[in-house]
């Protein structure tokens, strides 16, 4: 018979003091067929989705395949040895995991588009544009706004609206595009660092219990050198010259300002659910997204009372700014959410196997907390942010609020390190392609890892109280 392991699994968002912590057993395959298998699979997978910008495959499709793939596996073998019990309780924790996240984020990307089709961010891109700034003053301009409204909207979304500004006035200077999406990606990942809301990777670990959401901003000044350090090194490479102006003009649609509004309530509730009521937080998230929902109903009713208003006057209906909450729901990312699945799942297997225990005895026992912490950074540049995060948590190991908040920030921003370590830099390279690419952004990559190493520095330095030694 297989030696039984039995650990502790935090459940992703449920934060109340009264829930107990589930244990999900895990049984010893490490040398077994099962749990080889389960490795080599999860490996292929990955290989697929670094290599998404080659293939053209979405990341969510073969990390899928595989969740499917290995949790089979692993059913066959619990069959054999009369474990499918054990087997269907460590999927349904896995599951919930999941669910939980995506109900939280779900709501979340709902409102970004929202405010999307309401033309703000479009209204933001047109405002920077008629400012006639020259290239330097535009690299940083978008960079200071990549972090600062990274910790608010997620660093994807902000990437994503930057590059657009990026893309646009810098049609005549692919060195400047360059650089700047270089800028963008480092400052959207270091200001996602300090707030619960700017990366999935910390959401995760506030969602978990291991940082109160005020601890996050002790970040603030790490994150910030970790940008500032490499902004300053590519300083002088950026173009001095001036792009044309431009003469675009963008009407904010009807309902933009009160959307923003409901947001900022919907992130208050998130936090005033789990700060006093002792809730999970995407309770306080699915209830702003029907706060949402019931205005996108007032819109509408607004909208069909102009058109009529319209028809009856000019014979046509006019715009009329109609608004459908189902089809901001319909546009989340949905790419990234699926992949989220599938990493999920197939971390959860490779923990099942008992991985994770070697590993976080390998890491956390032989290495020390503070080097583990700083490597998870390293290998999250390789390997994506999201799934080293997510074996983390699964490991569990016994930290002070320091390491967690150091580890929380080496995921956030070891990313950076190459354009494939984050979701916003392997975004950008779709968006800007042929300009920022793989190879331009490693170029730069000592810069940006002298601002990891000085972020890691003044977090150890600043940060110094919450390294008490004491799990």
């Amino acid at each position: 018979m297989l030696r039984r392991l039995r650990w502790p699994l935090l459940f992703v968002a449920v934060l109340a003091p009264f829930a107990a912590l589930a244990a999900v057993p895990v049984q010893d395959l490490t040398a077994d067929w099962p749990g080889m298998a389960a490795v080599t699979i999860f490996v292929a997978a990955y290989v697929l989705v670094v290599a998404e910008e080659f293939t053209g495959l979405r990341k969510s499709q073969p990390v899928m395949l595989a969740a499917g793939v290995i949790w089979g596996v692993l059913a066959i073998a619990a069959a054999r040895w009369d474990m499918s019990d054990a087997l269907h309780a460590a999927v349904s924790e896995y599951l919930l995991e999941f669910a939980e996240l995506l109900l939280f984020l779900l709501a979340a990307m709902t409102y970004v588009n929202a405010m999307s089709e309401r033309r703000l961010f479009e209204a933001l891109r047109v405002w920077l544009l008629r400012k006639g700034l020259g290239y330097r003053a535009l690299f940083w301009t978008t960079g200071t706004l990549a972090f600062c409204l990274s910790p608010l909207i997620d660093n994807l979304t902000t990437a994503l609206v930057m590059c657009a500004v990026v893309l646009a006035v810098g049609r005549d200077s692919p060195k400047f595009v360059s650089l700047a999406c270089i800028n963008i990606v480092v400052a959207a990942n270091a200001g996602g660092a300090f707030s619960p809301f700017g990366d999935i990777t910390t959401l995760m670990v506030w969602q978990a219990g291991k940082v109160d959401f005020t601890e996050f901003f002790v970040l603030f000044l790490p994150s910030l050198a970790n940008w500032i350090v490499p902004a300053l090194c590519m300083h002088l490479a950026v173009p001095k010259g001036m792009p044309a102006l431009a003469d675009d003009s963008v009407r904010i649609k009807r309902g933009a300002w009160i959307i923003v509004v409901l947001f900022a309530f919907t992130v208050a509730l998130a936090v005033g659910f789990h700060q006093f009521l002792h809730l999970p937080p995407f309770l306080g998230m699915m209830t702003g997204l029907a706060l949402l929902k019931l205005y996108g109903w007032r819109l509408t009713r607004i909208a069909n009372a102009i058109q009529a208003e319209e028809f009856a006057r000019e014979g046509t209906p006019g715009d009329v700014d109609a608004f459908d909450s189902y089809e901001q729901v319909a546009r989340a990312e949905w790419d990234t959410l699926l992949f989220f699945f599938g990493v999920i799942m197939c971390v959860g297997a490779l923990g099942y196997c008992g991985y994770l225990a070697l590993l976080s005895h390998a890491f956390y026992g032989g290495l020390g907390a503070t080097t583990a912490n700083v490597l998870v950074g390293l290998l999250s540049s390789i390997l994506d942010n999201i799934p080293m995060m997510v074996a983390v948590l699964q490991m569990a190991p016994s930290m002070d609020h320091g390491q967690w908040l150091l580890v929380t920030f080496t995921a956030g921003v070891g990313g950076s390190l190459l354009s494939i370590g984050s979701a916003a830099g392997v975004a950008l390279m779709g968006q800007a392609r042929g300009r920022y690419t793989f190879f331009s952004h490693l170029r730069w990559s000592w810069a940006i890892a002298l601002g990891y190493a000085a972020g890691v520095g003044l977090h150890l330095l600043v940060n110094a109280r919450h390294f008490t030694g004491v799990p």
